[in-house]
């Protein structure tokens, strides 16, 4: 059930941002371009914080949309870190981080808890209007988007610390894996994914999803 991996793999960012390591590097520069070490630790902590709000917010009054149109429609991944979007969402992270490493973990920590209890009971099908774009998505969707965040940050904030990366649970980084394969593979075709993963002599330059 992919509510419960979301829960799980939060649990996963959650325990991550206890890490001494992050205080320690709080303000220095990570692994991510333009990003410093509270930003990023305030934006893996949003993509769990986010679903207790989407879970607050009224229904939306338009369909939901798949996770292709989804990604095809979002600008943020073209690129442009200094375009206005990305600006603002390295922004987020620092005013989501500003209260410093110890009060963050603490608020994800009991948004968390919170959703341990919430979240179980909510129908996968429910539509929820997202906060950052005008169309919606299922709420098992919109988990799975987050469980893709937590992965990819997950990893950005352990290397910027000289930390392993934490494993996420078998399930959710199957969740993950298929839908980065589809999102890599709306972008640059099947053909181009198969030969990435089956014929490294045929493989193409780039066949990122992000």
């Amino acid at each position: 059930m992919i509510r419960q991996d979301f829960l799980e793999t939060a649990a996963v960012a959650t325990t991550l941002l206890a890490a001494p390591a992050v205080g320690r590097a709080w303000a220095q520069s990570s692994a991510l371009r333009e990003f410093r070490i509270r930003g990023l630790a305030g934006h893996l902590a949003g993509q769990v914080t986010v679903v207790a709000a989407v879970l607050d917010a009224p229904p939306p009054d338009t369909p939901p949309i798949s996770l292709v149109d989804h990604y095809a429609r979002s600008t943020w991944s073209d690129g442009a870190i200094y375009s206005d979007l990305n600006t603002g969402i390295r922004e987020a992270g620092e005013q989501t981080a500003a209260d410093g490493h110890t009060v963050l973990h603490e608020r994800t920590a009991a948004v968390l808890a919170d959703l341990r209890e919430r979240l179980p009971a909510q129908p996968g099908g429910r539509v929820i209007a997202l906060p950052f774009g005008p169309w919606a998505l299922t709420l098992d969707d919109f988990l799975a988007t987050r469980m893709l965040e937590i992965a990819v940050h997950c990893d950005d904030l352990a290397v910027s610390l000289g930390i392993p990366t934490p494993e996420l649970p078998r399930s959710a980084a199957d969740t993950v894996l298929t839908l980065l394969c589809r999102w890599s593979a709306a972008r640059h075709g099947h053909t181009a994914l198969i030969r990435a993963l089956a014929r490294a002599e045929r493989a193409p330059a780039a066949i990122n999803a992000i």
